[in-house]
């Protein structure tokens, strides 16, 4: 058994780490296909595995998470949501993966997919403190959950968001953050958890932004901030398409870079299942 949080808080190199999607199509199952050998390969200190809003992914997720635990050398984390769920349901899944000998899990609120065309009702639980807790009680998890650098976008302040997110570590092992580009954000972030006691691990979010259309969009329901540098680099390229994907690797390896640089415990690479980008970064890191 693998407890992802005291891997990570015992490495004494930064890891690495990675976010996969569970296919939603023939052919994104395919691609998934083409991905994991060479993810794996790559040696990953975990994966995260996404669960659709409200759950419209959840068995595909459970099978996926299952099958990497079987069948490859990653160890899974599993993405857990308490939108428009009712506490029986989050109990019955908590319990298969026990059944499975899956014991990470990532506990989340649950936000609108990213077509924007879905209003997700709140679930029974009202947040993610209420899941952790709920993962407690029913078996021995290492439990991630969800931090913003730049605040969480229903949240009324910077401050407020801070207090949330140390409520929520209290309780949790490990963070793993929303996507960003600035590093004194990051490090913001953490100097204010250690102001309220809180000192473990938090674990950068990377996402090349290979995408203008996706990076947009991802923005827009995030509200993360994006610097007038990186959207000049982006549109600097115009429409060629080959040009945005190679300046936006350059960028996610220039941000990871200055994060390790200044002590971050790891990189945690949102991947879009794209293998390329991946291993791109991951090599010019040197972390192999």
């Amino acid at each position: 058994m693998v407890k992802i949080a005291e891997v990570v808080a015992r490495s004494v190199k930064p890891t690495f780490s990675v976010e996969l999607w569970p296919p939603r199509s023939p052919a994104s199952a395919m691609k998934l296909e083409q991905t994991l050998p060479i993810l794996e390969e790559l040696h990953p200190t975990f994966t995260s595995i996404t669960y659709g809003a409200g759950g419209s992914t959840r068995e595909k997720t459970h099978d996926l998470v299952v099958r990497i635990k079987r069948e490859t050398s990653i160890e899974p984390m599993a993405h857990l949501t308490t939108a428009a769920h009712r506490k029986t349901e989050l109990v019955l899944i908590l319990e298969r993966y026990i059944a499975a000998g899956v014991e990470n899990i990532l506990a989340l609120r649950g936000d609108p997919p990213l077509s924007g065309d879905v209003e997700l009702p709140p679930g029974e639980l009202g947040n993610a403190i209420e899941l952790v807790k709920l993962a407690r009680s029913l078996g021995d998890f290492s439990i991630t959950v969800a931090a913003h650098p730049e605040g969480h976008p229903d949240s009324p302040n910077l401050e407020i968001d801070r207090i949330m997110l140390a409520r929520k570590l209290e309780l949790a092992d490990m963070a793993i953050t929303q996507f960003f580009f600035v590093a004194d954000d990051y490090f913001r972030l953490v100097d204010d958890l250690e102001k309220l006691g809180i000192s473990k691990p938090v674990l950068p979010g990377i996402m090349a932004p290979t995408s203008l259309k996706t990076l947009e969009k991802m923005v827009q329901l995030s509200g993360a901030k994006v610097p007038n540098r990186v959207w000049q680099r982006l549109y600097g390229a115009g429409d060629d398409v080959e040009a945005i994907k190679s300046i936006g690797v350059e960028i996610a390896i220039e941000l990871s870079e200055e994060l390790l640089k200044r002590g971050a415990p790891g990189i945690h690479v949102y991947t879009m299942n794209e293998a390329a980008t991946t291993v791109e970064i991951y090599r010019s890191l040197g972390l192999g």
